[in-house]
């Protein structure tokens, strides 16, 4: 293979641990537990942001059987803001299934890592790595950036063909010795990098360690890695939301359907176009409707304009519940444990008084 040298793991591992980040509280452990819950909350999330929600979860479920036991719908509120809701539904599922077929104890293979719900192929890599010194390539899209840079891996990853080969590259770049200390170090060195120095525009050659073996850095076309030529476009779709408020303060919110946007959590009554909405309301024709400003949540792939419109009966309604759609009214004070979207949970909190008295 041509490029990087036999000591780009070495590289790699001594790199980490005299510059890399060392002090992440998912770090300097083999709890499996706490390395999972970690890797599930980066998916597609970034360091900062998943720091609050980690420690909140640990705080609430420090082991997994008690993740276990928990209803999914508190899972599901602490998971609020962090997006990608599948991830909360799978860690929930992955949890039940460690603990009722695994003892309580997270599989230590790859193989069986990657069967559990929500773990691909490189988390389980991760995990693996991490926690039991495992010699498992990990590929995320950080450490893909770097190794097709320093691999000069130009073949289309849209390919099934060619993800296979790369994956086959990254396995054989791993450490083969004293593999318990440098495969943790060398995985997250690889995810160090990525992250702060082989960055997706203008990255920091100068800093790397990997420079002099780097292909991308010597033919000065860093930009052009990794090749992908299948990319999902951005689309628009615009969403009327029906804040129907009883006189006694309370919501009607529905359970959303198992797939797609905010899948299984609760959300007001959702409406394609406002005549859609409007026609709705005409089954309460006792309510006081009125707009309140629009605003739009950015999906990765996707922006969605969102229309909430208030409309208030000052007639308390009876305690309905429909447990088929698992809809019905809900106060104020239930709002904070019903696993709601992130924009809705701050369109309910803006309320204030409209919606408090």
């Amino acid at each position: 293979m041509s490029g990087p040298s036999a000591e780009l793991a070495t590289q790699v591992v001594r790199w980490q641990a005299a510059h890399g980040r060392n002090h992440l509280p998912w770090q300097n452990t083999r709890d499996a537990y706490r390395v999972w819950l970690s890797e599930i909350m980066l998916q597609q999330t970034q360091v900062a942001t998943v720091l609050e929600y980690y420690t909140r979860f640990l705080a609430r479920f420090p082991d997994v059987r008690q993740l276990a036991a928990a209803a999914q719908d508190e899972v599901l509120a602490l998971w609020s803001g962090l997006g990608y809701y599948s991830r909360a539904r799978n860690l929930h599922r992955c949890a039940q299934i460690v603990v009722h077929q695994h003892g309580g104890e997270f599989p230590r293979t790859v193989d069986e890592l990657a069967a559990l719900p929500g773990i691909g192929r490189s988390t389980a890599g991760a995990i693996a790595a991490f926690c039991f010194g495992a010699r498992a390539p990990i590929l995320d899209a950080n450490v893909r950036r770097v190794l097709t840079r320093v691999l000069g891996f130009g073949a289309d990853l849209a390919e099934a063909k060619n993800e296979r080969a790369l994956w086959q590259q990254a396995e054989a770049l791993l450490p083969r010795q004293d593999l318990s200390h440098a495969m943790p170090r060398y995985t997250q060195g690889l995810m160090d990098l990525g992250a702060g120095i082989c960055l997706p525009r203008n990255p920091n050659c100068l800093l790397c360690p990997l420079q002099e073996a780097c292909v991308a850095r010597r033919d000065g076309n860093p930009q052009d890695y990794p090749v992908r030529t299948r990319k999902l476009k951005r689309s628009a779709q615009a969403w009327w939301l029906l804040l129907r408020q009883d006189g006694a303060g309370r919501l009607w919110l529905e359970r959303r359907p198992p797939a797609g946007i905010w899948a299984g959590l609760y959300c007001p009554p959702v409406y394609d176009s406002r005549a859609a909405l409007d026609e709705a309301l005409q089954l309460h024709a006792s309510c006081d409707a009125r707009d309140l400003p629009a605003f739009t949540h950015v999906l990765t792939h996707r922006d969605l304009h969102l229309h909430p419109v208030l409309a208030r009966d000052a007639t308390p309604q009876p305690n309905a519940h429909c447990a088929e759609q698992q809809s019905g009214w809900f106060a104020p004070a239930q709002w904070p444990a019903l696993g709601l979207p992130a924009p809705v949970r701050k369109l309910l909190a803006s309320l204030g008084d409209d919606c408090q008295k």
